[in-house]
């Protein structure tokens, strides 16, 4: 039989004042300081870095989960600030710029929980949610009991905003996923994939679309 995703629980926040009401056993929506860093860490990384580790911690409370982080930008206006630097010809902050690599985020919460497990950040041009899942299904086959996979976004600076989707307000969105647990993921083909958003998670794991499209299709199988 063919292995297939479930969904044992989600998280989720967002920065919009009114936006998706979001129904999870834990809302982050309002409380971003939620997440257990310490304030050393927690002044390095912006409000959506917090958000993410927030949820990291929640949906794998004993770090015994592999960790994947997606982000189709990452930190870009801090990237975009460092580029208009070297073009200016001044120096680059060493800290700024470890903060604003792909795998800063899980680099820190690693630190703070002391996770020893498997992490990994993905960039996937507008695919980041088909990679998580990908990703997710190779560590579960391999022996994993769960996974946890996060896709988050902070604010697209103006420049890029006419170039590339944008969910219009930071977020994040995590869920916690086996091969035998929860609520069965269920996938079909698609004539014209898109490039889903955190936002676009947020709105399906809340029932407020009764499917998500990607590269696939994707449904949760009716209980």
């Amino acid at each position: 039989m063919r292995a297939a995703l479930h969904l044992e629980d989600w998280q989720a926040w967002s920065a919009a004042q009114s936006g998706v009401a979001i129904r999870s056993q834990h809302d982050l929506s309002s409380n971003v300081s939620a997440s257990p860093l310490p304030p050393m860490l927690r002044r390095r990384l912006d409000e959506v870095g917090r958000a993410t580790c927030g949820i990291l911690s929640l949906l794998d409370p004993e770090t015994a989960c592999p960790l994947i982080h997606a982000s189709r930008h990452g930190d870009a206006s801090h990237t975009l600030q460092m580029l208009a630097s070297i073009t200016q010809g001044d120096p680059i902050s060493p800290t700024r710029f470890s903060m604003s690599v792909h795998n800063a985020v899980l680099g820190v919460h690693s630190i703070a929980q002391r996770h020893h497990l498997p992490l990994q950040a993905l960039g996937a041009c507008g695919n980041e949610f088909d990679a998580l899942l990908c990703e997710a299904m190779g560590y579960l086959v391999e022996g994993y009991p769960a996974v946890v996979i996060v896709f988050s976004e902070g604010p697209l600076p103006e420049p890029y905003q006419e170039h590339a989707e944008d969910p219009g307000s930071p977020c994040a969105v995590g869920m916690r996923l086996s091969l035998d647990r929860g609520t069965k993921l269920v996938s079909q083909t698609l004539a014209s994939p898109s490039r889903p958003t955190p936002a676009d998670v947020i709105a399906w794991l809340n029932d407020d679309t009764p499917f998500l499209d990607g590269l696939l299709r994707w449904q949760l199988e009716a209980g």
